[in-house]
């Protein structure tokens, strides 16, 4: 090969390499491609408010991270970084939408849509589903994309890493759930579902008015969203996730509500409420000061990262989970339970 054709050959390779390191990926805290993450911050009450725990297929359960959930250099800004870029350079054959039930700017969102949070990135490729359980973030189109009213509280985020064919499935889930967009940019020639969902103009209009999708990662694990919209009116865990976990299920979810749903053994799955949970070596800590959702099984066989909590209010609005069957995440969060909450005797909630 002479000296002009291996130049243009290098050229030609570095561009692709460049292409593939610019892919909507979920990422680590060295920004290396994973096919999914999760991540669970600390409460301010056991540190500073900013150090969370990692899990990804390579680590074989949880792991202390070295970095600060607003670092520049973590999981999180690993992977918001297409996003951050399209601020400033308006990358061509890219889109995102943003929802969350309690948005960066301050006005209140209608009860009517979900209690959901959530990113959705993307190419033509491939691109990333980030559910996560905290308010106002991220930022509004700012490269300081962490919230500051997210330090005090436990917060939970999970990302899979999809192709592009995914994303119209995981649209259809959002819009059972109505979920609420309040920023976006959707190219003409994506997935007309994914542009219904962030002009918030998609909602079921007959029953039923819940959804389950299996859906695929990259690298070919399977999870399964649960979604349900307003009029389903039960309880996420108790009405869908427990017939699908087939099995008792132990439910975190944020300990400050007005009408809280008590833990209910009157049904064939139990529903348990967990009170505190203990990371690692650190301390335990309440629900009070964790303001995840999730909920996982004694067998390790079923495991969720949710939207909602057990409170009355919340059986009248959207939300939903997406679970695995992933027996190394099931043990990870089961053997985080530090206390529960028992079943009355005579199990009622007053509606």
């Amino acid at each position: 090969m002479d000296t002009t054709a291996m130049m243009g050959f290098l050229i030609s390779a570095g561009i692709l390499f460049q292409r593939c390191d610019a892919d909507v990926k979920c990422r680590d805290d060295n920004g290396n491609e994973v096919d999914w993450y999760i991540l669970y911050k600390f409460p301010k009450r056991i540190g500073d408010g900013l150090s969370y725990m990692y899990m990804d297929e390579s680590t074989n359960g949880w792991r202390h991270s070295t970095e600060t959930i607003n670092s520049n250099s973590g999981t999180l800004a690993y992977t918001l970084k297409p996003l951050l870029d399209f601020y400033i350079r308006k990358t061509e054959g890219f889109g995102y939408l943003l929802y969350n039930d309690q948005p960066p700017n301050s006005y209140a969102v209608s009860a009517s849509f979900g209690h959901s949070k959530g990113i959705v990135m993307l190419d033509k490729q491939t691109g990333v589903w980030l559910s996560h359980s905290t308010p106002k973030f991220p930022t509004y189109q700012q490269k300081n994309f962490w919230p500051n009213n997210g330090n005090d509280n436990a917060q939970i985020f999970m990302c899979v890493s999809y192709a592009y064919d995914q994303f119209r499935e995981i649209a259809l889930q959002l819009k059972y759930i109505h979920a609420y967009s309040y920023d976006y940019e959707i190219p003409k020639t994506f997935h007309t579902e994914l542009k219904c969902v962030a002009d918030r103009s998609c909602y079921p209009k007959k029953a039923p008015w819940s959804r389950g999708q299996w859906l695929t990662s990259v690298t070919g694990h399977k999870f399964l969203s649960l979604a349900k919209y307003t009029r389903f009116a039960d309880d996420l865990y108790s009405g869908l996730v427990a017939n699908y976990a087939k099995e008792t299920l132990y439910v975190k979810s944020w300990g400050k509500m007005r009408r809280p749903l008590k833990s209910n053994c009157s049904i064939n799955y139990h529903v348990i409420n967990v009170k505190d949970v203990k990371l690692l070596d650190l301390e335990a800590f309440s629900n009070t000061v964790d303001h995840s959702k999730w909920c996982a099984t004694q067998s390790g066989l079923f495991t969720c990262i949710a939207d909602m909590n057990r409170e009355m209010s919340q059986m009248a609005r959207g939300g939903g989970a997406i679970c695995t069957n992933n027996a190394v995440i099931g043990k990870a969060f089961y053997d985080m339970i530090e206390t529960s909450e028992e079943c009355s005797s005579s199990y009622h909630n007053e509606l």
